[in-house]
């Protein structure tokens, strides 16, 4: 089985993620953050990943904290679920519209983080979520998930809408990322022999 459960306890949050990269994208996410549970809702329905999140955060500050832990906790989840990464496809990527927004990502799971952000939103809010975490977000589960990610939003006029159009493309590539890859299913996808 191809699960994980992260329990993640700071004096900032608290958070528990609980993911099965072999699902149907069965989502409960509820972090206390409206427009960011509604993302991840988005990230677990369009990659097929099953995934519940309980976060309790320091929301009084704000909500950085909390979507931060989050993507910290969700990349531990993913390091743990997918193991030594027999079998997988290992690279995915996506090219995805959303009405005004067109996104491009390209992700490896090689365990060597590493961001490439081009993803202006042309607002500072989404309702009252920031949408600086969105990158703050792909940050962690990158640094955290040892994932080399490559986000571009090619254009876009709508925050909302560039965002969304983000978790999404990110979501068919990490789907396509943690597939079984049926004519290696015994190999490590890596001359190295290990990822």
């Amino acid at each position: 089985m191809r699960t994980a459960t992260i329990t993640r306890s700071t004096a900032e949050t608290a958070i528990t993620v609980d993911i099965n990269l072999d699902g149907t994208g069965r989502y409960d996410n509820q972090t206390g953050v409206g427009f960011f549970d509604h993302m991840l809702d988005q990230l677990s329905r369009h990659s097929l990943i099953d995934m519940t999140v309980r976060a309790k955060g320091d929301y009084h500050i704000d909500d950085h904290h909390t979507v931060e832990d989050t993507g910290i906790a969700i990349g531990q989840a993913l390091v743990q679920a997918l193991g030594d990464k027999k079998g997988i496809r290992r690279y995915g990527s996506c090219l995805l519209a959303m009405d005004d927004a067109q996104v491009r990502c390209a992700l490896d799971l090689s365990a060597r983080p590493y961001l490439i952000w081009n993803a202006d939103m042309p607002t500072q809010k989404i309702g009252t979520f920031d949408t600086e975490l969105v990158r703050e977000f792909f940050q962690a589960l990158s640094t955290h998930g040892g994932i080399t990610l490559h986000i571009d939003a090619l254009h876009g006029f709508n925050s909302h809408h560039i965002a969304e159009a983000t978790f999404k493309s990110v979501a068919r590539a990490l789907r396509e990322a943690v597939e079984p890859d049926p004519r290696t299913s015994d190999k490590i996808p890596s001359t190295k022999g290990m990822l």
